[in-house]
């Protein structure tokens, strides 16, 4: 097979120091051989030195700031490999090293990536390019880093190229799930889809939603900026600002931007929330600004730097507020910190970090605890190599100890171990003393389906996305004793989403974070809710009050219920609903009993009419106003009409609605058809004209006129009742009641039967009215007319009035105009009969009645006759009139004793008085 060498080459940047590189195997930081070597990427500094702003040259430069927490991360993996040589895991083969340092930078890392495929006992440590690297056996197995996730992306995509796993204990993008794009890559530790997701769980329950954020504008920054952005939005929290710092110590802009950042911290006073997601040396720096413009918040740690030693013991930290932030679950350490105990007996020949870090020892040793950490952070490798000859060599274990991050080196010893096992897997049936035995394509295979078991016997796999989930740990910074120290209150199941608190205390301290206010708005009580401003971000709002009928019973809500039933309303700015109550016209009310006493004195009155009546039958008042059967359908009717009104009082039922209409109409229309009949026969007994006493006898007759009239109503009362039939309703349109009512069921069919009514008092004021001038003791007629103009008043004016009420008191309304109307026809058909009969008896008797027919009839006869005489000498016929009267008396009374001599009325004289008295007389009687 052809190929192509790629030599990896040194660039030489001190030629007399262990620190420069003049070769490839200076490049390596710690290393160790074995049958099976694991490669290691880690950030053991924090920036390259550069001198100048841009590279001129493709030279790698020396690094500075050395990392003690990533140091220990190294020896975590030391430790773990000499633990599995030592046990019987791998019984048959022994595990080598290369540990590179990265010094967070992407370049660097890319070039001990390279180093890792090269071709095994290459001498040039050449890389051959392939179309198939599956027989391939590359210098190392698998590889344990990196620290970061924008160099794991990148080495990602390189060791993919032959399938070389990678296992990283600190990269914890969410990008890197992605198994298309970087499918050799697992992590021992969770994505940050989970870690943004409890962050924003956190917030969320503290009750804020208007917070900052800080990252470093590199690719892991943007990714967790964008998964944070995400989640904060599906839990209502906005992001007030976002500041970028930049991703390299050496960028000559950082400065400018921390001093940025910390303005416009300054300057967001209603931001008491700030999340930030960065590296530890960024933060150092960004704190050390913070604690000079004396900013006081809560800062909320990502993983990278939560459990920080380095943070906690800047100076006057405590000044900077509240940090609470999200680690990595820990196992069993111990063994480590005894490996630790023995580390100054290590031979540092093939261990850089090692010797470097002694050489810091020395350097700094003079110094306190704070200033010795920054002085060995500050000193780059070109330092060290001026002082290294002229100081003794020390040994601080405490140092170590106190910046053990627990997270960090658990989750390293679960990648060795969880690449044992899979070497274990691929080795039980192959010499794998023999390099080219087990290829790493084939230990990728074998990781996918290993599992580890922790400290706490748990077993610990690796899903689909090369991701393991384990808990989070919650950390608060608090101080004690004078000294800040990071505890674990709670832990957050990325399964279940939830937090978990071993105890009431710790559940306390993490509740007390809700005690600060992080809000662009006030919180909208219950009773309120947000109304949206011009604002971008929902989280800027206005509280306004929930309107009527809508509640709102939780802080914070978006929308006001509306009340679910119409049976329920609620005032402005309401928690709940309430019952509405039913409303209807009660036997309690006062202005029922009003009514009510009105309609039992209208009986009382009916009652004592009648009596009055009975008692006097035989006078001539009685007799005269029809006779006592005709009175008594009369005030019987009246008797119903104010009966009818008890069925519009009280809660309306299915009965009372259908019967309270009918009752009425029936009765009215009885009581108007008698009043009808008496109209008729008083016009038809004094009316002289031969036209119209032909026109009156044949509508006279008086029970079936009754009948009929009565009977039509019955007939609309029934098809009412029948197809439309009135039923009982809830009227809702009132706010806060349920008026219950009776629904006519058709208002066409209540309209034809009030204007049949109508009909039939229009016909009796007019037959009353036509007997307006008749005498007195029979001038019913002018009653009837009053009563009748009484009774178009009344049901004129209802109509525009109950069409404009509503409540309780419509059928008030009803009952009202009814007895108006029914009062005012028994009081004007009765009333006048009653005072004659009661105050003036002398003129109740027969001669009286005589005497005053006597002189209508003579008033009559003379007016007829001059009429006639006058108008003789324009029309012969008309000399007949006087006779005609008698003619129109025999066809009355079917006889011919009306005579009246011709030469009287020849003369121009009046005929005698007695003629046209008889002819009255005669008319009454017969009538």
């Amino acid at each position: 097979m052809a190929f192509v060498s790629f030599l990896i080459p040194c660039l030489v940047v001190s030629t007399d120091t262990a620190f420069s590189c003049q070769n490839s195997a200076d490049f390596v930081g710690a290393s160790s051989p074995g049958d099976i070597v694991i490669g290691g990427l880690f950030a053991v500094h924090s920036k390259m030195l550069r001198p100048e702003e841009y590279p001129i040259k493709p030279v790698i430069q020396n690094c500075a700031g050395f990392e003690i927490q990533i140091f220990l991360q190294t020896l975590a993996m030391i430790h773990a490999i000499e633990t599995i040589n030592n046990s019987t895991l791998l019984p048959q083969v022994t595990l080598g090293y290369e540990i590179y340092d990265t010094c967070a930078d992407v370049t660097k890392a890319m070039a001990s990536a390279l180093r890792f495929l090269a071709k095994f006992n290459s001498s040039e440590d050449a890389v051959e390019f392939r179309c198939n690297y599956s027989d391939y056996v590359p210098r190392v197995k698998a590889v344990t880093g990196a620290s970061y996730s924008e160099v794991s992306m990148a080495v990602s995509r390189l060791l993919a190229l032959q399938l070389i796993p990678q296992v990283s204990p600190a990269s914890s993008a969410e990008i890197l799930s992605d198994k298309i794009r970087f499918p050799s890559f697992f992590r021992t530790i969770p994505s940050d889809f989970h870690q943004t997701r409890a962050m924003a769980h956190l917030i969320c329950e503290s009750g804020w939603n208007w917070i900052g954020v800080i990252a470093t504008d590199d690719d892991n920054g943007r990714f967790a900026l964008e998964s944070f952005g995400v989640q904060a939005m599906a839990n209502n929290v906005c992001i007030a600002f976002k500041e970028l710092l930049p991703a390299y110590l050496s960028d000559n802009t950082f400065q400018t931007k921390v001093d940025h950042a910390i303005e416009r911290i300054v300057k967001e006073t209603e931001v008491n929330v700030i999340v930030v997601f960065m590296r530890q040396p960024h933060v150092l720096k960004l704190f050390k600004k913070a604690i000079e413009r004396n900013v006081n918040k809560i800062w909320i740690a990502s993983d990278n730097w939560s459990a920080a030693v380095k943070i906690s013991t800047i100076p006057n930290i405590r000044q900077l507020g509240t940090i609470v932030g999200f680690g990595f679950k820990s196992g069993d350490i111990s063994a480590f910190q005894d490996f630790l105990r023995n580390l100054p007996e290590k031979p540092t020949e093939n261990n850089k970090f090692l010797h470097e870090y002694i050489v810091l020892l020395s350097v700094c040793a003079h110094l306190d605890y704070h200033d010795f950490q920054m002085c060995i952070s500050n000193q780059s490798q070109d330092d060290l190599l001026q002082n290294v000859e002229n100081k003794h060599q020390i040994w601080r274990d405490d140092f170590l100890k106190a910046n053990i991050e627990p997270g960090f080196i658990h989750s390293t010893k679960l990648a060795v171990y969880a690449i044992a096992h899979a070497i274990k897997g691929q080795c039980q049936d192959r010499d794998c003393k023999d390099p080219s035995a087990v290829a790493p394509w084939e230990l990728l295979e074998e990781l996918k389906n290993v599992t580890v078991i922790d400290d706490d016997d748990k077993e610990i796999k690796f899903d689909t996305n090369g991701d393991i989930s384990t808990r989070y740990n919650v950390l608060l910074w608090k101080e004690i004793d004078g000294h800040m120290e990071i505890t674990t209150v709670a832990e957050y199941d990325p399964e279940k989403g939830g937090f978990i608190f071993e105890d009431e205390e710790k559940k306390r301290e993490f509740l007390d974070l809700k005690k600060v206010q992080s809000t662009c708005s006030q919180h909208c009580r219950p009773g309120q809710m947000k109304k949206v401003t011009e604002s971008p971000h929902i989280c800027c709002y206005e509280c306004v009050y929930c309107p009527e009928n809508h509640y709102s019973n939780q802080t914070d809500m978006d929308y006001c219920y509306r009340c679910s039933n119409r049976t329920y309303w609620a005032p402005i700015n309401s928690t709940t609903c309430y019952r509405k109550t039913i409303h209807f016209l009660t036997w309690t009310d006062w202005f029922a009993v009003f009514l009510l006493l009105l309609s039992a004195f209208g009986v009382v009155l009916v009652l004592s009419v009648s009596i009055i009546f009975a008692r006097n039958v035989h006078t001539p008042v009685v007799k005269a106003s029809g006779g006592l059967p005709v009175c008594y359908v009369i005030l019987f009717s009246h008797f119903l009409i104010f009966l009818s009104t008890v069925f519009f009082i009280d809660e309306p039922t299915e009965f009372k609605c259908k019967t309270r209409q009918a009752l009425f109409g029936i009765s009215f229309a009885l009581c108007v058809s008698c009043i009808l009949i008496k109209s008729l026969k008083i016009l038809l007994a004094f009316s002289f004209d031969p036209k119209l006493q032909n026109f009156l006898k044949c509508l006279y007759k008086p029970v079936p006129t009754v009948v009929t009239c009565t009977g039509i109503q019955v007939i609309i009362c029934t098809f009412w009742l029948t197809f439309r039939t009135p039923f009982v309703e809830q009227n809702f349109s009132m706010p806060r009641a349920i008026i219950l009512e009776c629904n006519e069921g058709s208002i066409v069919a209540f309209g034809i039967m009030l204007s049949y009514i109508a009909a039939l008092a229009f016909v009796c004021f007019i037959f009353a009215f036509k007997g307006r001038k008749l005498p007195e003791n029979y001038n019913e007629a002018k009653f009837i007319t009053f009563g009748m103009l009484i009774y178009f008043i009344a049901w004129i004016v209802f109509i525009p009035v109950y069409a404009t009420t509503f409540g309780k008191y419509l059928p008030a309304v009803e009952i009202i105009v009814v007895l108006i109307s029914n009062y005012g026809i028994l009081c004007c058909t009765f009333l006048p009969k009653c005072y004659v009969i009661i105050y003036k008896q002398e003129t109740n008797t027969k001669s009286a009645f005589l005497k005053i027919i006597y002189t209508y009839s003579t008033k009559s006869a003379s007016s007829v006759a001059v009429s006639q005489i006058s108008l003789d000498s324009k029309s012969s016929s008309s000399r007949a009139t006087v006779p005609d009267l008698c003619k129109s008396e025999n066809s009355v009374n079917g006889n011919s004793h009306c005579q009246v001599p011709g030469q009287i009325l020849a003369k121009g004289k009046a005929p005698p008085k007695n003629t046209a008295r008889t002819v009255v007389r005669k008319r009454l009687s017969s009538i």
